[in-house]
């Protein structure tokens, strides 16, 4: 069997062969935490060579440090998605070091909460930057490499918030359904050249920044909501990505896994709806 559990409630054995990404390599952006990490370390466990991206260095060799220990060969590649010039240099650097690229996993995200007449332009634009400008911006780098790698894979984590509607999340909401298109478009025009493009799409992850920043303290009660009564886990996402890379799924492209347990029904949305507004008085007052 596969990689072993990441720690934490509800993750177990990987399902998959350890060796069934040998010989690739990706690159992870927001990879030195959170969702990414977890990615990014099941990459490395199920025999793919690893770059994480990010912005903060220290969190990046962290998790080098981490896992080397556990004999990934991983390296960390310094840089912000927003940029263009950014992508470009860690693109090279990831693909002279590993001779070149199949996978890349676009993860680095932004949020926090607001309500629409609060939020200014400057918040709105700057998780609109990180969330789709910078899937664009990774994507459009990482392109000369994967196509010429034959077949290749490009992840994109999105959400659910915009599936409906989310509270003091117009930013997010938005940034996600833009990265939704992304992955349409790159998905139609890019396969042609061997490149899959697609999507998965996280409800509620447990021990999450997100989590920590937009509900904190109430994940037993979000996870009432949920028909599973459980809220996902980072190891529930990562095995997502290694089924969507491994090669018995070669055929899956412009789709996106939506766990089950995020899945609510209508009459849980007035509860939530009550929990949101006490979420947000909540964290007004922290903050």
């Amino acid at each position: 069997m596969g990689g072993d559990a990441a720690g934490g409630d509800g993750a177990g054995e990987s399902p998959f062969q350890a060796d069934c990404l040998r010989g690739r390599r990706a690159l992870v952006t927001g990879g030195g935490s959170g969702i990414g990490r977890e990615i990014a370390r099941q990459l490395g466990l199920h025999g793919a060579r690893v770059a994480l991206q990010g912005r903060r260095e220290a969190v990046l060799q962290q998790a080098v440090e981490d896992f080397s220990r556990e004999g990934i060969d991983v390296m960390a590649a310094q840089g912000d998605v927003r940029s263009s010039e950014d992508a470009e240099r860690v693109l090279a650097a990831v693909s002279s070091r590993f001779g070149g690229l199949d996978i890349l996993i676009n993860c680095a995200a932004g949020n926090f909460l607001a309500t629409p007449e609060e939020l200014n332009t400057k918040g709105f634009k700057t998780v609109m930057d990180i969330d789709a400008v910078g899937t664009f911006n990774m994507s459009r780098a990482a392109f000369p490499h994967l196509k010429a790698a034959g077949s290749s894979l490009i992840l994109n984590v999105s959400a659910t918030l915009h599936y409906g509607a989310t509270w003091y999340q117009v930013h997010a909401s938005a940034a996600k359904a833009a990265v939704d298109s992304v992955t349409r478009s790159l998905g139609m025009e890019w396969g042609q050249f061997g490149v899959r493009v697609v999507g998965v799409a996280p409800g509620p992850i447990r021990g999450t920044a997100g989590m920590s920043k937009l509900a904190p303290g109430f994940e037993e009660m979000v996870a009432q909501t949920i028909p599973l009564q459980r809220m996902g886990e980072r190891w529930d996402i990562a095995m997502a990505a290694v089924c969507a890379l491994n090669c018995a799924s070669r055929a899956i492209h412009r789709r996106w896994n939506r766990p089950d347990w995020t899945r609510t029904s209508r009459r849980t949305l007035t509860m939530r709806q009550r929990r949101a507004r006490a979420w947000r008085r909540r964290s007004r007052r922290e903050w």
